[in-house]
């Protein structure tokens, strides 16, 4: 429940931000992705139909007819293939729910297997397949109100895997479509949050060291950089991997902040354009702050003064460089609280 609950808000959280965030034209887009497209990997085409998918639940039963024997629900996002037509109903192959695997934990004989499809026939209500009109734009809006419907207090069940799996589809089925860079990163970006989330109700979640927690998988965040390198999704990507170098809990250490102010500062030097280095910059200052503090409580002024030095410096540089963001504010606030003596990690009661 902890773990939903998070996600949820984290959630909210990226999708408020993708609102607020300006948005590339349609013909800039278009542009990005027939760049990429040349380095993408070539999906196979199914021999027997068209690659399809749906964006309702459906039944699937033994034959074409309601009353028959029914093997299966499936649900939105699911890969299929159509092999066969019969006047409102559909013969297809059809991959029913299994649980995504972590990359890394894959055993190397298992990792070329296949999941068997099931077969059988559906109506033809809510299936979109590769020669469906505007098929990207109705993957990707049903996509964006099941990522919406996740991210409420009591989301529906499978909602997140839902939309997950839709952007996916929008990736394999329409790969030379505009929505298919920003597809990519969502789906990534669901699996990220989901992962993220069942890792901070794991006991390792408070050991400082990064490598003694539960990493989450960064294979697709690396395909997202790999494949749309020099785009916002490219930026948005290396931003969430840092935190799989971050520590768990800081348990004291000053190293901690320190080095994680270290890998804010980096990201916003090697991504000065991104629309994530204010909020580096800021995490940044906000970390070294933190570390004085804690030098502070230790006794060690001279420490203390130095870390705050660099965060006063990184607030200044991002208050000159990006003074139309929100985090200026903030960081004119974290200055002030510094000036003033008043603590930004521990108590400030006096």
């Amino acid at each position: 429940m902890l773990g939903a609950r998070r996600f949820a808000v984290d959630l909210r959280r990226k999708i408020e931000m993708r609102i607020q965030l300006s948005v590339l034209t349609l013909v800039a887009v278009s542009a990005l992705a027939a760049q990429a497209q040349g380095r993408m990997p070539q999906e196979q085409v199914p021999k027997n139909g068209p690659r399809a998918t749906l964006v309702r639940e459906a039944n699937l039963y033994v034959q074409a007819d309601e009353s028959s024997d029914r093997v299966a629900v499936i649900t939105p996002g699911r890969e299929m293939v159509i092999v066969e037509r019969s006047g409102n109903w559909l013969r297809v192959f059809a991959n029913i729910d299994a649980p995504e695997s972590r990359q890394s934990d894959m055993p190397t004989m298992e990792q070329d297997q296949e999941v068997t499809p099931l077969s059988g026939w559906m109506v033809n209500k809510g299936v979109i397949d590769v020669n469906t009109p505007h098929g990207d734009q109705i993957l990707f809006g049903e996509a964006v109100s099941q990522e919406e419907a996740a991210s409420e207090s009591h989301p529906p069940p499978g909602a997140a895997t839902a939309a997950r799996l839709l952007y996916k589809r929008i990736v394999e089925m329409f790969p030379k479509s505009p929505l298919t860079p920003e597809a990519m990163w969502r789906a990534a970006d669901i699996r990220w949050q989901l992962q993220k989330a069942d890792a901070a109700t794991l006991p390792s979640a408070h050991e400082k060291e990064a490598y003694l927690r539960e990493q989450m998988d960064e294979n697709e965040m690396r395909n997202v950089e790999k494949y749309f390198p020099h785009t916002k999704w490219a930026d948005f990507a290396a931003f969430e991997l840092i935190e799989n170098k971050l520590c768990g809990d800081w348990q004291g250490s000053e190293k901690c902040p320190e080095k994680e102010a270290d890998l804010y500062v980096k990201y916003a030097d090697d991504h000065p354009d991104s629309l994530r280095a204010p909020e580096a910059l800021y995490k940044a200052a906000w970390r070294l702050a933190a570390a004085g503090d804690m030098w502070t409580a230790d006794g060690n002024d001279g420490k203390a003064k130095e870390d705050r030095g660099h965060a006063t410096d990184l607030a200044g540089r991002l208050q000159t460089k990006y003074p139309d963001s929100v985090y200026a504010a903030q960081a004119a606030d974290l200055v002030y609280k510094m000036e003033s003596g008043i603590p930004v990690y521990g108590s400030d009661r006096e």
